[in-house]
């Protein structure tokens, strides 16, 4: 196994269960059942197709002879009617119906989307999680007061909560986009070689109204309410490109989320978990640098690009059918898939540690504060009698020159002493200081933060409940 490639998605950073359903069981576990499912509906719809030919297909459906397709594919270089022959080895009896009337992307087609909305509901259950556990952080921490940022420069205050909240919002977007695609998945169904079904009208002899039931049928014992309306061979590769956009968007998300956690970790003033053992860096022992976070981005980076592949495919399809897709479908809809769940079990991973240092906090938003109290210093004045026009003058100048020994002397900032001796405000440093209040400054962020989580999370939680009380190792 050490003496050629192993991909790290699968070693390092997906889970069993994630890896499974892009596994080969999966995969042709699933054909077998849509060829039972294919020879199900044609008995029913009055094909020569026997019980006993269907109960021995059922017999195999689990047992797959991969051995056997492997040499059968070294002939004949077709991955599907090797399958077909491998299962006929095991079904003799069932052997001459297998895939009647069916094209290869009966198999393909239907599988992926059943893989893709399989896959797709475990990535809900995974974000519903970490949904649930960051609007706990953001509850916890609804009334910390932190120093907001606008382009990353010091701006009116909010709370560490209500920052949550916005890394919440982003991922409720991502959810209402997940479940509105899970919600629209269709099977391919059976449509032939070009889309016209023709095979069908050929076996049925020309009963249309026959043939409308067949792909209803396929999609009910599959488990799923419909089928494409019209297609080529293929179901529109827009289909994948729409899917790899979801998880696009869930990474975005998360690559915001890691950003923010990765600046406000170089703050000190949120980290993500550190464990006891756990070295930073190989040269400067002291380091506890944000692995976690930084593994998130870079994941992401991958699963934002990776949604380039399924738009390029979907654009440059040729008519009814080209195989320009195949071997790129091969690896960007699995892997981005893997890649996503990895992104997830991280996300989840870290909000459940995230360690907040309320006292750093408080220091860096006292030093800034004063600047930030000016408009309410100047109100109190001005009520006290002060010329509003002077006094703000006098403020832009105090302003400035504290401004200027905190940049260029590294002193602390001394404004509010240069207002307690202008005798133009008439404050003293106590009626100063007590407008330095960091809950007066936060206007509505504990209120915002409280109602979101009441009205807009809660019921997502409520709804998806059964999900709930997932936990997330990270493998290194």
């Amino acid at each position: 196994m050490n003496n050629k490639y192993q991909s790290p998605l699968s070693e390092r950073y997906a889970s069993k269960e994630m890896q499974y359903i892009f596994s080969p069981d999966m995969k042709f576990k699933t054909w077998r059942k849509l060829w039972i499912a294919l020879a199900e509906v044609e008995k029913e719809l009055g094909l020569s197709i026997t019980q006993e030919q269907i109960d021995e297909l059922k017999e195999h459906a689990e047992d797959i002879n991969y051995d056997v397709a492997k040499e059968r594919e070294k002939l004949v270089r077709h991955d599907v009617m090797s399958h077909v022959y491998a299962y006929g080895e095991q079904c003799p009896n069932a052997k001459g119906i297998i895939h009647l009337g069916a094209t290869s992307c009966y198999v393909g087609d239907n599988t992926d989307i059943i893989i893709m909305t399989e896959a797709l509901k475990l990535v809900k259950k995974k974000l519903v999680n970490v949904i649930a556990e960051l609007s706990k952080f953001a509850v916890e921490y609804k009334d910390l007061p932190t120093l907001g940022f606008t382009h990353f420069q010091p701006a009116q205050p909010t709370t560490v909560g209500k920052r949550a909240s916005l890394w919440l919002m982003d991922l409720v977007y991502d959810l209402e986009d997940l479940d509105h695609v899970i919600d629209n998945m269709r099977l391919l169904g059976s449509k032939g070689t070009t889309g016209t079904q023709a095979s069908f009208l050929e076996l049925f002899e020309g009963d249309h109204g026959t043939i409308k039931k067949i792909d209803g049928m396929i999609a009910e014992k599959m488990g799923f309410d419909k089928c494409q309306p019209v297609s080529g061979q293929t179901y529109s590769r827009k289909i994948d490109s729409r899917v790899l956009n979801i998880l696009s968007g869930i990474a975005q998300s998360a690559h915001k989320f890691s950003n923010d956690i990765r600046l406000l970790q170089h703050l000190k003033e949120v980290e993500e978990p550190f464990e006891k053992n756990q070295i930073g860096s190989s040269a400067m022992a002291y380091k506890r640098n944000p692995m976690r976070s930084e593994r998130m981005a870079s994941l992401a980076d991958y699963v934002i690009s990776d949604a380039m592949n399924p738009a390029l495919v979907a654009s440059t399809q040729w008519f009814e059918r080209t195989l320009d897709d195949s071997a790129n479908k091969r690896l960007s809809v699995p892997e981005g898939f893997l890649a996503i769940d990895g992104i997830l079990d991280l996300y989840l991973n870290v909000v459940d540690g995230l360690v907040v240092y309320p006292k750093v906090i408080e220091s860096r938003l006292m030093k800034e504060l004063p600047f930030m109290a000016t408009e309410n210093i100047m109100m109190d004045a001005v009520k006290a009698g002060g010329d509003r026009q002077e006094l703000h003058e006098k403020i832009r100048v105090h302003s400035m020159a504290a401004g200027k020994i905190v940049k260029e002397e590294g002193k602390e900032n001394d404004l509010l002493e240069r207002i307690a001796n202008d005798p133009s405000f008439g404050m003293t440093m106590e009626q100063l200081e007590a407008i330095m209040e960091p809950k007066n400054f936060v206007g509505r962020a504990p209120q915002q933060t409280e109602e979101f989580v009441s009205e807009v999370i809660k019921p997502i939680l409520d709804e998806n409940k059964e999900m709930l009380g997932m936990t997330a190792e990270i493998t290194v």
